[in-house]
């Protein structure tokens, strides 16, 4: 015993000795700019806890929440509601800024809903949210206030929030505690948008429709390489490309995008396109502007004609650089929005009135750039790592600009959408999946006989786990079939101004949809089969007396050796041709009415 309690005493004292280990990160730049006035003095009353801690730190969710609460019984132009729940139970809440317009119209006031920590290890959003919201409440900011409404959601994934440790970013810079990626239920909510499996993405939607906003901002922490950029944002449309909503992809690159630049370059900030270069380890290659699905919040906005903005400040700048460069975003934003706010009306309503005959599923990339930008850069070598065993990249704090091809997306399936989507009675989670994102449906009250576009997939295969599903991939098969569609089942136009959104969730090819997320599992299950000593002697008359048909497997035995040598293979071949075969089988349960 004597022994066992000294070796627990060394293994303590040991423990006790060590350090924990930390990133080393590239050297950090210096900084300063205009938007440093924006941080308030240590003995102001109001100075939020980031601030009062020199952005050392960052409230937790209980100290975040107290102190809004302190501030909205402070000021008549503030008010707090809960729009959901989190799977661990937290309260997700939203703050309103409003100032009442006198002796004006009763009628409520467009929204700009702005939501911080979607990853809530990437949380400047809401610390620079709460000196906003502060400014505009009593330091006269509520300017902002005269033709919009802010709506401020500080914390989205509340219980990834509070998964809080040192190390769960190691390449980011501060705060000293940042959440968890993912939520409770180890849910990417920027993923989830148009599967929405998590609670809180029902939430956020169910707030989405019923503010309807007119600028929707997702404020993140980008890492990746090392560069001068602090701010660097993206949306459908930058540079006129890949908008679905044309008008609005217009407005955010025509409008938007200048003044937001100009208004960050005042500030002290360098703005810049979202980095997301074809190889980290060699970032000189290039970059890519991606064709954004609608899983993500940008992809989202674009099919539901919401202007949507991805905001994301650089992870290797120091925290409170990065909270500064976020809060004159989105007080630009809110300016930018008032000013203009006939303009984006006018764009949404255009494109929500728009009607596309087809849309691209999948895209891949140009083989040439699109165009070149002057990168702000950073310098680099590389140098012999003994534990990887190869020259490994290394940052070095001396600027570079050179020309930065930047690549973009060729369309790689595109399809013509159908009058109308049919979704059997048999898939209620698919049409309760509609009803939540706002697309118009017709219930049926007595079953309807039709000839559909059915889809089959040929060659499934399934993914690795990702996001709560086995994902699918196939080959789809179109053809022509009567069905008949059950009570309950509906009936989804395609001329509706969520038909896109109803697209890329119903259409078989569709990346971020039913098929593709395996919403419709019970497609891929045989129940019935055939005893080999029934078989083999069917398909032996069926070889004899079928010319083309045995041509045709003669070609499969001559072609594919390993099918030749399975003879289970083989006499499955022959079932799937005759009578008996589950006709079902593989048939994805949502038709498509053509005519």
């Amino acid at each position: 015993m004597r022994i066992l309690i000294l070796a627990a005493a060394l293994l303590a004292s040991t423990a006790t000795a060590q350090t924990p280990l930390e990133a080393p990160l590239p050297p950090v730049r210096p900084w300063h700019g205009a938007s440093e006035k924006l941080v308030a003095k240590p003995a102001d009353p109001w100075i939020t806890p980031a601030e009062a801690s020199g952005f050392v730190t960052t409230p937790d969710y209980a100290a975040t929440r107290a102190w809004i609460d302190k501030l909205v019984a402070a000021s008549p132009l503030l008010s707090i509601e809960t729009f959901g729940k989190s799977p661990q139970g937290r309260d997700l809440y939203a703050v309103r800024a409003h100032k009442p317009v006198v002796g004006g119209p009763a009628t409520p006031k467009p929204v700009v809903l702005v939501q911080a920590g979607i990853h809530s290890g990437e949380i400047e959003g809401k610390d620079a949210g709460l000196m906003l919201l502060r400014d505009i409440a009593l330091r006269g900011k509520d300017r902002l206030l005269d033709k919009v409404d802010l709506v401020f959601v500080p914390i989205y994934n509340v219980d990834g929030h509070e998964r809080s440790s040192p190390f769960n970013r190691p390449n980011q810079r501060g705060p000293k505690d940042m959440g968890w990626r993912t939520t409770a239920q180890n849910l990417n909510l920027n993923r989830d948008y148009l599967k929405a499996d998590a609670p809180e993405t029902q939430a956020m939607i169910g707030l989405i429709r019923r503010v309807d906003p007119i600028l929707y901002l997702d404020l993140h922490v980008t890492d990746g390489i090392d560069h001068r950029y602090d701010v660097t944002y993206a949306f459908s449309g930058w540079r006129g490309y890949y908008a679905r909503s044309a008008a609005i992809g217009r407005f955010l690159d025509t409008r938007l995008r200048p003044a937001m630049d100009a208004a960050l370059k005042r500030n002290g900030h360098i703005p810049g396109y979202y980095v997301s270069t074809l190889d980290n380890r060699e970032p000189e290659m290039g970059m890519t502007q991606d064709v954004d699905t609608p899983r993500f919040s940008t992809g989202y906005g674009d099919v539901a004609h919401i202007p949507t903005v991805l905001v994301e400040t650089h992870s290797l700048k120091p925290y409170r650089q990065r909270v500064l460069g976020t809060y004159v975003f989105v007080e630009e934003s809110l300016r930018l929005a008032g000013e203009r706010v006939g303009e984006l009306r006018a764009a949404i309503d255009a494109d929500r009135a728009a009607r596309p005959t087809t849309v691209t599923t999948s895209w891949k990339q140009t083989p040439e750039p699109i165009y070149s930008v002057d990168f702000l850069g950073l310098a680099h070598d590389t140098y012999r790592s003994p534990a990887s065993g190869r020259d490994e990249l290394r940052w070095l704090p001396k600027p570079v600009t050179f020309k930065m091809p930047v690549y973009g997306s060729n369309p790689d399936k595109t399809v013509t959408l159908p009058r109308a989507w049919w979704v059997p009675a048999t898939l209620p989670h698919v049409i309760d999946l509609l009803k939540l994102h706002g697309v118009t449906i017709e219930p049926i009250a007595a079953p309807r006989t039709l000839d559909l576009d059915m889809a089959r997939a040929t060659d499934p295969k399934l993914g690795r786990a990702n996001e709560g599903h086995i994902p699918l991939e196939a080959t789809i098969v179109h053809e022509r079939r009567r069905e008949t569609m059950p009570v309950g089942s509906v009936r989804v136009p395609a001329d509706q101004p969520l038909g896109l959104l109803a697209a890329f969730l119903l259409e078989p090819e569709s990346e971020d949809g039913v098929l593709a997320w395996n919403l419709a599992p019970g497609m891929l299950q045989r129940t019935e089969y055939i005893e080999g000593y029934a078989i083999a002697p069917l398909a032996d008359r069926m070889l004899a007396n079928a010319p083309k048909l045995k041509a045709e497997f003669d070609a499969k035995v001559a072609a594919d050796p390993a099918f030749a040598a399975d003879p289970t293979a083989r006499l499955q071949w022959f079932y799937a041709r005759t009578p008996y075969y589950d006709e079902r089988f593989l048939l994805y349960p949502i038709g498509r009415e053509v005519n």
